[in-house]
């Protein structure tokens, strides 16, 4: 589908889930952060995700799409299990132990460029100099708000450390984004692909947390279930639906600027709620990785990113 008229975002069917799925992305980024403290990382993305693939085979059949994907199908599903459910998300969930979640968010807005280019060296896709000039852009806005990041250091100083694991989460999300777009990979409706790509990433996330971080830990506060609840259901299962329903009504294009939106919601939770500390560094590069974003993102012939909901966390 081609990019719709202007004022199609303002129309309330399009408008209301477009807000709703970017409130609903943009807080899970903070509410992450809930799930790594008394529990390994690894362990709270086990217990994520075997709520999320029960909840998404069950959005499948609802929507009456068929289960069988074929052997082709199972072998793309268990390598995006593996690199966007299971890599993805525990370099994710590492890197806000040194990273601000709103910081991590922003960084995580740069997906567009790996994608871009794996999509040109694997898919063959064209790159346009527009859109390379605004990831420039956005790369050294983000470079400004990681700079003050160490600066201030607020959660001990490893800063380094967490802009390494969400690059391996931002390389790991785009090679499960890029390879989903294959042949194999087309001719798949998307709910049930996702539903076999969670159960095969789930099954290498508890394999992952028993050997990493030893038998199964089970906390019992519920806000800590509360928030696995939040992040399986609502930030995994309820948002893809609306956000392919976007798609489909006004082209991919326009969708990825729910991505902008994201990062939005995401810094301003990180502030009034993370006690992030602006400086005219740090807004300065806000301001310069959006502009940067949207830049690379109205590139018209550049690709937008093939699969984007799955970066999301």
């Amino acid at each position: 589908m081609t990019d719709a008229n202007p004022h199609t975002l303002l129309r309330p069917q399009i408008a209301l889930p477009f807000a709703l799925v970017a409130l609903i992305w943009g807080s899970t980024w903070y509410v992450i952060t809930g799930q790594i403290g008394e529990v390994p990382a690894s362990w709270s993305i086990a217990w994520r995700f075997a709520l999320a693939t029960p909840a998404m085979f069950l959005v499948a059949v609802i929507m009456r799409k068929s289960l069988a994907i074929g052997r082709a199908g199972h072998l793309l599903a268990m390598f995006i299990g593996l690199t966007q459910f299971c890599l993805n998300f525990n370099f994710v969930y590492r890197a806000e132990l040194h990273l601000t979640s709103g910081v991590v968010a922003v960084m995580f807005g740069l997906l567009m460029v790996p994608n871009a280019l794996f999509g040109r060296a694997i898919l063959g896709q064209p790159v346009t100099l527009r859109f390379l000039l605004g990831s420039l852009v956005a790369i050294a806005g983000i470079s400004m708000l990681l700079l003050h990041e160490a600066r201030v250091s607020p959660l001990g100083g490893n800063v380094g450390i967490g802009i390494l694991l969400a690059i391996g989460g931002i390389l790991a999300a785009s090679i499960a984004n890029v390879v989903q777009a294959n042949e194999t990979g087309q001719k798949l409706s998307m709910p049930p692909l996702l539903a076999w790509s969670m159960l095969y990433g789930t099954v290498i996330d508890f394999a992952l947390a028993w050997i990493t971080a030893g038998p199964p830990v089970i906390p019992m506060r519920w806000e800590y279930w509360a928030g696995v609840a939040w992040l399986g259901l609502a930030g995994s299962v309820v948002t893809f639906p609306l956000y392919y329903t976007i798609v489909r009504q006004i082209g991919a294009g326009r969708a990825a600027y729910n991505s902008i939106a994201v990062i939005i919601v995401a810094m301003l939770i990180s502030t009034f709620v993370e006690g992030y500390q602006w400086s005219w560094l740090s807004a300065s590069g806000g301001v310069l990785a959006i502009c940067g974003m949207v830049l690379a993102l109205r590139a018209r012939r550049a690709p937008p990113p093939p699969l984007e909901p799955m970066s999301e966390p």
